[in-house]
């Protein structure tokens, strides 16, 4: 019967880099034989990382060997060791879903912008990206990353926004319509009160009971609308269709519903086609009309349309020409006018012919057809 030499075995022991990096499964010693060696008959698995430490008391300089559990606290360098080989591990390529690396594939055959991959992931919209990048929220390889025109492979870089990978299986597109009502905020955490967000919190409750497995859409808004304004607000999860309705670029108009106090004179009407200057910009209405309103009525309703909807700019134009907004509302974004039927507060899923009329009228505008 062959033998293994006693020195071998103390070899192995005193050896931590080499024990830790067997098979979990591939050796494990029970004893040590009052002899100098070890029948191979005794030689049984052994769960590494262990190592072996001679019995207090025993005559000779090794008489017996008993094994001691590094994984344990009495050996903290092995447990720091032990980290350190998963976190190796960990800086592997990110493991995906079939779906979702075909979807990265698909969108990055070459390394894109940190912003625009969020953006496609369904993380936040291309503003709400770079915002995250900004805010050192997102770590790229181990690395706080804060510039959005970084380039990177979702598929070979390691990506951390707040602490979460990107999405290993990836959640359907939701597209919906809100009818925002008036004190809600268009903010991506869900954490405030008052964020139009908190209004889908029974929907997603449900969609997360009826598809187990699936990732959580992650929702933000398509653009923004101040807390007193109310109306058509476009809220996703993706990220490339929120970029194309909310840039300029695309020149999808928005049309609006000022409610004023008292009738608006011509010279009123006149300094509100002239537009005013927002955010060091000039800001021009493409279209001014004063509705019909009721006999009697001391308010007076305006419909203007603008083409980039900047901060503030409606009611900037408004206030500019010295009237009172009672109330504002968005009833229009492109193709696609809010429904009179969808009630204050309550949302509706879109389909994809909402989607063509949202998308396709500011290109008719611009004589693309």
């Amino acid at each position: 019967m062959s033998s293994i030499p006693l020195s071998r075995v103390q070899n192995m022991a005193g050896n931590l880099a080499s024990i830790s990096s067997l098979s979990l499964n591939s050796l494990r010693i029970s004893r040590l034989q009052s002899s100098s060696s070890l029948n191979t008959s005794q030689v049984l698995s052994l769960r590494a990382p262990l190592r072996a430490v001679s019995t207090p008391g025993t005559a000779s300089k090794y008489k017996s060997v008993k094994i001691v559990d590094l994984e344990g606290p009495e050996e903290p360098v092995v447990q720091r060791i032990i980290r350190e080989r998963k976190a190796a591990n960990a800086k592997g390529p990110p493991k995906f879903s079939k779906a979702a690396r075909r979807f990265y594939n698909e969108k990055f055959r070459e390394p894109q912008r940190l912003g625009k991959v969020l953006a496609a992931a369904g993380v936040a919209s291309r503003r709400g990206s770079d915002a995250l990048i900004f805010e050192g929220r997102v770590t790229v390889n181990g690395e706080i990353c804060k510039v959005p025109q970084t380039k990177v492979d979702p598929l070979k870089d390691i990506i951390y926004v707040d602490g979460q990978s990107l999405p290993k299986k990836l959640a359907p597109k939701l597209y919906f319509v809100l009818n925002k009502p008036k004190g809600y905020i268009c903010t991506s955490s869900e954490e405030s009160e008052k964020s139009v967000l908190t209004l889908f919190d029974s929907y997603m409750k449900i969609w997360v009971q009826r598809n187990p497995g699936i990732p959580k859409p992650r929702l933000f808004t398509v653009g923004r609308l101040d807390v007193a304004t109310t109306g058509l607000l476009f809220v996703t999860n993706d990220g490339e269709f929120a970029h194309h309705v909310s840039h300029p670029s695309s020149g999808l108009t928005k049309e609006y519903i000022a409610t004023v106090q008292g009738k608006i004179t011509k010279r009123q009407l006149r300094t509100i086609m002239d537009g005013t200057e927002v955010e060091g910009v000039q800001c021009v209405p493409m279209s001014v009309e004063v509705l019909d309103g009721e006999p009697g009525d001391s308010k007076t309703k305006v419909k203007i349309v603008v083409r980039e909807g900047r901060n503030h700019e409606v009611r900037h134009i408004v206030e500019n020409a010295d009237l009172e907004i009672r109330s504002l509302k968005r009833v229009r974004i492109g193709g696609y006018r809010l429904p009179r039927t969808l009630g204050l507060g309550k949302h509706l899923l879109l389909t994809e012919a909402n989607l063509r009329n949202a998308q396709l009228m500011g290109h008719q505008e611009n004589g693309v057809e």
